[in-house]
């Protein structure tokens, strides 16, 4: 872990999200050894959400237990599978898509990254990815 990874964890800063965004839970995933791409591979794809939705988003969060790990810019979807991959080839997968972006204007990134989002997830939800549009 950082040293920034360490205070999110116990200061658990709370931040209202102003931007149209997909808060996308990564926990199965996510370990603090994770390089910049798998992050990156893992928030991007393969979810299973309505088009209008996924076009409104302009950022993605990248969140591991409650705290956004990083902030990426969407800039197109794809279907689940067209593009590469850390995870080796994946056939195209027809209900589920996956975004192309880069990680967001450190402006951005500096409101978000490490600060808190728990409370955007209601207790029991089990669905990995939450719209805030």
């Amino acid at each position: 872990m950082t040293v920034k990874q360490i205070i999110s964890v116990y200061s658990k800063q709370k931040i209202p999200i102003d931007e149209p965004s997909l808060l996308i839970r990564i926990n199965q995933h996510f370990r603090y050894s994770t390089t910049e791409m798998e992050l990156y591979d893992f928030t991007r794809g393969y979810w299973k959400i309505s088009s209008k939705r996924a076009k409104n988003a302009k950022y993605a969060f990248a969140i591991y237990n409650g705290i956004i790990q990083e902030v990426y810019e969407i800039k197109t979807w794809l279907k689940a599978g067209e593009s590469m991959t850390v995870r080796g080839k994946i056939k195209t997968i027809d209900d589920r898509v996956e975004f192309i972006g880069n990680i967001a204007s450190e402006t951005i990134r500096a409101k978000y990254k490490y600060k808190s989002v728990e409370d955007y997830f209601k207790k029991g939800n089990a669905n990995p990815i939450m719209c805030n549009n």
